[in-house]
């Protein structure tokens, strides 16, 4: 399978950068999404945020809430709503366990990257995730700034 960087399909549409900051993630899991064709469109033209979306598990169905997706001009007549809730597609198997996680264990559904595979599809990669409170955050940057210091220094150094 060829790399992600030399494939030309591969491409980040949209990544939730905050996510690894507010929430531990203790899984991820790569799903598709039901999208309309302005929407593939405007993805092709990276104009989506998923920053502030959340995934839930309803009715036996992985559903995408809350996340934005530009409209695409050209689709004037058949456009999407732009913060529609869109399905997900997972297996059954990994659907139950995605519900045990969040109604059993209180973890949450925190979509990470958005983006197109090397085949050209779109597909969204979620973790299952359990909030950070403030002292963990304090912690989590004190250990970036060390780390950075630590190259900082060892490349002066070498």
């Amino acid at each position: 399978m060829a790399k992600p960087k030399d494939n030309p399909n591969y491409k980040v549409v949209a990544e939730n950068r905050r996510a690894r900051f507010d929430y531990t993630i203790e899984d991820d899991l790569e799903v598709g999404i039901i999208l309309m064709g302005s929407e593939v469109k405007s993805l092709r033209q990276g104009q989506a945020n998923i920053a502030e979306s959340y995934a839930a598990v309803e009715g036996g169905e992985l559903w995408l809430v809350n996340s934005y997706i530009a409209p695409y001009v050209q689709a004037k007549t058949w456009g999407h709503e732009e913060k529609r809730r869109r399905k997900l597609l997972a297996s059954k198997k990994e659907l139950s366990r995605l519900w045990n996680a969040t109604q059993r264990q209180g973890m949450t559904l925190v979509p990470l990257v958005l983006y197109f595979n090397d085949k050209g599809v779109a597909k969204m990669k979620i973790g299952v995730a359990k909030g950070k409170n403030v002292s963990d955050k304090r912690e989590t940057s004190a250990q970036r700034d060390w780390n950075r210091q630590k190259q900082r220094l060892l490349k002066q150094n070498g």
